[in-house]
């Protein structure tokens, strides 16, 4: 296993990796588009500034599009003080700057954190979390995410969820396209353009959202309850956590931001399926690795 040194500059290096692969494939598939629908050349150019420019919104701007997708709102020291205080003495511990710190209005029990860097961090939590969860098991949740903002997590999975959901948009608007009544043979090409758009839409994201590997929660759930020394606080948060309702503000582009899947989860076969397409390992087995720890 990486050390927490390693772990930042893999993370850098992926992120920066992320970015250029979706500046190519938005100037690949318009290039693309244009030769079954004769598109002026010059949308390629108009293309390339487009995908530049979402990678650097998404880099600097990523935090506020995904709060406000999940109607975050700000907290304060006097309504949210457990959260807000526990944060803070997690900050000071670890020496980060004290994170802006978000609520999200909702029975679900679920937290993720957001930004770019240590310098410009946001942890996220519901008031369902807040209302469910001891002193100790939310600060074992906010530990957890700290260590995904002292990894630079934050601002590998901020990029993949903003670009996600603008690839799924492309391919949507390439769906709509109609050829030129003057283009030859493009019948077929259309036919399989349109079938690998309508595919490409929903798996685009999964797949950048894979590409984050699933071991970053267990980096994150080991280096937090280092960080607190007390493995069976955040082992128990999980066990309410994996009881917890769906949370209706996420969506498939954020739902690996989350520290636990916050869609429904699948039981039986249909849960060992899913959990080949998660973003998330099995609670379970998180718990296991937490509980050797203990």
């Amino acid at each position: 296993m990486r050390n927490v040194y390693e772990e930042v500059d893999f993370n850098k290096r992926r992120s920066a990796i992320v970015m250029i692969l979706f500046v190519v494939f938005v100037v690949g598939f318009v290039w693309l588009l244009g030769q079954v629908f004769g598109t002026d050349p010059s949308i390629i150019i108009l293309a390339a500034v487009f995908s530049i420019g979402s990678a650097l919104v998404s880099y600097y701007s990523g935090d506020k599009i995904v709060l406000s997708l999940t109607n975050a709102k700000p907290a304060n020291r006097q309504e949210h003080f457990n959260f807000y205080t526990s944060a803070e003495n997690l900050a000071l511990a670890t020496q980060i700057p004290m994170p802006k710190l978000y609520v999200i209005e909702s029975n679900a029990m679920n937290a993720f954190a957001t930004g770019r860097d240590p310098q410009h961090a946001v942890i996220c939590i519901t008031t369902g979390l807040m209302n469910n969860l001891n002193r100790s098991e939310l600060e074992a949740v906010l530990a957890h995410e700290i260590s995904h903002i002292i990894n630079y997590d934050i601002r590998l999975m901020t990029i993949t969820a903003i670009l996600a959901g603008m690839i799924a948009i492309l391919s949507d608007w390439a769906i709509r396209m109609r050829p030129r009544k003057d283009s030859r043979n493009t019948g077929g090409i259309l036919l399989i353009v349109g079938v690998i758009a309508l595919i490409l839409a929903p798996i685009s994201a999964k797949l950048i959202q894979l590409a984050l590997s699933r071991r970053r929660e267990y980096f994150a759930d080991a280096q937090g309850s280092k960080i607190t020394r007390q493995p069976q606080a955040l082992i128990d948060a999980l066990k309410k956590l994996s009881l917890s309702e769906p949370l209706k503000n996420a969506s498939p582009a954020t739902a690996h931001l989350f520290i636990v899947n916050p869609f429904s989860q699948s039981k039986g076969l249909r849960k060992n399926i899913s959990a080949l397409f998660s973003t998330h390992p099995p609670i379970e087995d998180r718990i296991n690795q937490l509980s050797s720890m203990t």
